[in-house]
């Protein structure tokens, strides 16, 4: 890998750590550049400002997501599929936190970001359509096609908010731990209680177990 190609890399990790355990809004380039030990010129030698930082991560996030969001090709999808889908989204919740933090100010600095999302989120619930749909073909869930696409609608309703929940009911300044994020994910499991088929019912009641985070751990007294 050529330096300068080392240098933009470390730049876009670096800014993915400040962003999420400072917040997007409280980090400048002056303070990536900082934290990189080099001069903000250098840093805009490979940024012309942050933006392009967070877009660069956007696409970072956005190719992850597609990755794994999307039907197994040849076989039916399985619980141990859903337990996949899960923990991959959790990962990547995590692991980009700051986009979902501060995705409304994001979106509405940047016009180009803000229709790239759309698309985003589009394919993303159209994949998901067809994940759910898989599980009611292969009979793990038990749905009608409207069911489906109000579990698909609302899955996704909570994923992207729930980063936004935790800052409001625990404070902007508040620390985001991965068993809070857990918790959203079990919140997305949960909505598929009342229709899972019988025989599904020991796998998924594990998942449940595995991802629950009690509720005065989430919203404090």
């Amino acid at each position: 890998m050529a330096p300068r190609t080392k240098t933009r890399d470390r730049i876009v990790l670096e800014s993915l750590g400040l962003f999420n355990t400072q917040g997007e809004r409280n980090v400048t380039t002056n303070h990536i550049a900082a934290h990189l030990g080099m001069s903000p010129g250098n840093l805009y030698y490979h940024f012309r400002n942050k933006q392009e930082i967070i877009t660069e991560l956007f696409g970072q996030y956005e190719a992850r997501v597609d990755a794994f969001l999307r039907v197994p090709e040849g076989r039916a999808v399985t619980v141990e599929d859903k337990t996949f889908y899960l923990e991959s989204l959790l990962a990547a919740m995590w692991d980009f936190r700051f986009l979902h933090r501060d995705l409304e100010h994001l979106l509405e600095s940047d016009a180009e970001l803000a229709v790239r999302y759309r698309q985003f989120a589009q394919r993303c619930l159209d994949h998901a359509l067809g994940i759910y749909r898989g599980f009611v073909e292969a009979g793990i869930l038990l749905m009608t096609p409207a069911q489906t696409e109000a579990l698909t609608l609302n899955s996704w309703i909570i994923i992207t908010s729930w980063v936004r929940f935790l800052c409001t009911t625990r404070g902007e300044s508040a620390d985001i731990s991965q068993d809070l994020l857990r918790r959203g994910i079990y919140q997305v499991l949960a909505l598929e209680g009342g229709y899972l088929a019988p025989e599904a019912q020991p796998a998924v009641k594990a998942l449940y177990e595995k991802l629950y985070v009690p509720l005065d751990a989430i919203v404090p007294a």
